[in-house]
């Protein structure tokens, strides 16, 4: 008995260490992430957590896969670009506020009866997941997505959330950004870009490795004709000039 109760007294002077503890990195947690999307607001990413697992993966198969990643200014990405990728990938992206609850909705529901699961991220959400997470499906990534999504939301706008995406964003083996990528596939600057061009880059987001630009599957232009939909439906009006 005297064992037992010096090892339940000696627990009990552990509880208020262990709080301490808690309490003091989850404040260095939430100071240093805040602090870290404040810098991000005015700095460029020149580097991600999927760069770096991309070129481990790529090292692992025995492949080398320079990268490539120029960093550029949103008003020097074609806006045709701009308006195809919000047609693309998130059409109410300058309505919401990180989140589009409706295709939550519709996505759970549809994965109720799919194997292929739908998704349902906007840009914010993808921007955040890009910048500052590792790629995965664990609901501890999807909440430190949540928390990042909203953070940005609140201390970026929305030009600047589109600038990182498109600065970020996987558009081939090895290529991060559109400028990197209009220069790879098309062997000119993002902000020359033509209309088809942009709106072939937009379709193959989904899956940027397996597809190309250059040499469009019959799923990948059954894509662009969705994002030529999607911008008629959505008008000029409904993109900011700055956009």
């Amino acid at each position: 008995m005297g064992y037992i109760r010096k090892g339940f007294a000696k627990a009990v002077r552990t509880v208020p260490k262990v709080r301490k503890l808690l309490f003091w990195a989850t404040t260095t947690f939430f100071a240093l992430s805040i602090l870290m999307v404040i810098a991000l607001k005015w700095f460029p990413v020149y580097l991600t957590p999927l760069v770096l697992l991309r070129t481990s993966e790529y090292a692992l198969d025995g492949k080398w896969v320079s990268i490539q990643k120029d960093w550029v200014k949103l008003d020097e990405i074609s806006p045709h670009l701009r308006k195809a990728v919000i047609a693309s990938e998130d059409p109410k992206f300058l309505a919401h506020s990180g989140f589009d609850f409706e295709a939550i909705a519709k996505a759970i529901d549809a994965n109720k009866r799919r194997k292929v699961k739908m998704g349902a991220s906007t840009i914010s959400q993808q921007t955040a997941k890009n910048v500052f997470l590792y790629p995965s499906r664990t609901f501890l990534r999807k909440g430190l997505e949540a928390y990042f999504t909203v953070l940005i939301e609140n201390i970026w706008d929305k030009r600047r959330i589109l600038e990182v995406y498109l600065n970020v964003i996987e558009l081939g083996p090895g290529i991060y950004g559109a400028e990197a990528a209009a220069q790879y596939y098309f062997k000119k600057p993002a902000r020359e870009l033509a209309q088809g061009e942009a709106q072939l880059f937009a379709a193959i987001l989904p899956n940027p490795r397996k597809w190309n630009p250059k040499r469009p599957t019959n799923f990948v232009l059954r894509r662009r004709n969705f994002i030529k939909r999607n911008l008629a439906l959505l008008g000029n009006s409904y993109f900011k000039p700055t956009m």
